[in-house]
């Protein structure tokens, strides 16, 4: 079970976030230039709720919402539940897996610091995979 904290996780993170009044093509264009899956919605200094992939498809496109006049405060998930940076990543994979989401907003003294996903936790893990199918491929090379 990953045992990094999320601290750790995020550190090199940049916090993608929109007002409430956004339209929903301004999040999802965002969303697709920064290859991010979700993104936070923020009014004034708290958040109000996360957009995510799962929104655009079930609340916008499946309803035929037109995405140039829709907001993302008609169509975000409303007040998410956040987690600690001090937390695990396990914590936080537990915790998307009790509520059956993919997403879950990483927050310190009320201030988003970034957003921990289901795919985070492949990270490390895919990133030693990959090396280990370089060395494979790098021993098979020379045993040729």
């Amino acid at each position: 079970m990953p045992q990094r904290t999320l601290r750790d996780v995020i550190a090199n993170q940049t916090v993608f976030s929109a007002p409430p009044t956004a339209t929903v093509r301004d999040a999802a264009t965002r969303m697709a230039e920064g290859k991010v899956g979700a993104m936070l919605v923020i009014d004034g200094e708290r958040i109000a709720g996360i957009f995510t992939e799962r929104d655009l498809l079930n609340r916008v496109v499946a309803k035929r919402l037109d995405p140039d006049t829709t907001t993302l405060a008609q169509v975000m998930t409303p007040d998410p539940r956040t987690v600690s940076p001090d937390r695990t990543l396990a914590h936080a994979l537990v915790m998307m897996y009790e509520g059956c989401y993919r997403h879950v907003p990483v927050v310190e003294d009320g201030k988003p610091l970034g957003m921990v996903s289901a795919r985070d936790a492949l990270g490390q893990e895919l990133t030693e995979f990959e090396k280990e199918l370089e060395r494979r491929d790098r021993l098979t090379e020379i045993m040729m």
